[in-house]
């Protein structure tokens, strides 16, 4: 079993930057795959990035793309996302989940572990 704790949110301005961070528990981490997801009031959650075990692989939303970057350190036990160029359609909760099922995947129901999230909140 894995437990996600994610760190990092706040309140930002337009245009700037933050980096999320979920520590995992558990020596298994790096036998699992990562993924982003976040999840504004009255929509549904939708995919951010994910990355595979070895951080060999990533995938990104379309809305994110060449603004966040998804990373790793499985000896720190931890995923990272560091957003920059922040806009206000940004601000949601993220959350960090954990896959078993092998490669990157988009979809939420992949993941087998979730963490509390974190609020990330962007003014203009």
């Amino acid at each position: 079993q894995v437990q996600l704790v994610e760190s990092g949110g706040g309140l930002v301005q337009a245009g700037g930057s933050l980096r999320l961070s979920c520590a995992a528990s558990g020596r298994t981490f790096r036998s699992y795959d990562m993924g982003w997801f976040r999840q504004a009031p009255g929509e549904e959650r939708d995919f951010v990035a994910a990355i595979t075990w070895s951080g060999g692989g990533t995938a990104y939303a379309d809305s994110v793309k060449g603004r966040f970057t998804i990373s790793r350190d499985n000896a720190k036990n931890t995923v990272y996302l560091q957003m920059n160029s922040l806009k206000p359609g940004d601000t949601a909760v993220y959350y960090c989940a954990a896959s078993i099922k092998g490669g990157v995947t988009t979809h939420g129901d992949d993941y087998e572990y979730w963490g509390q999230g974190t609020q990330v909140t962007v003014s203009s």
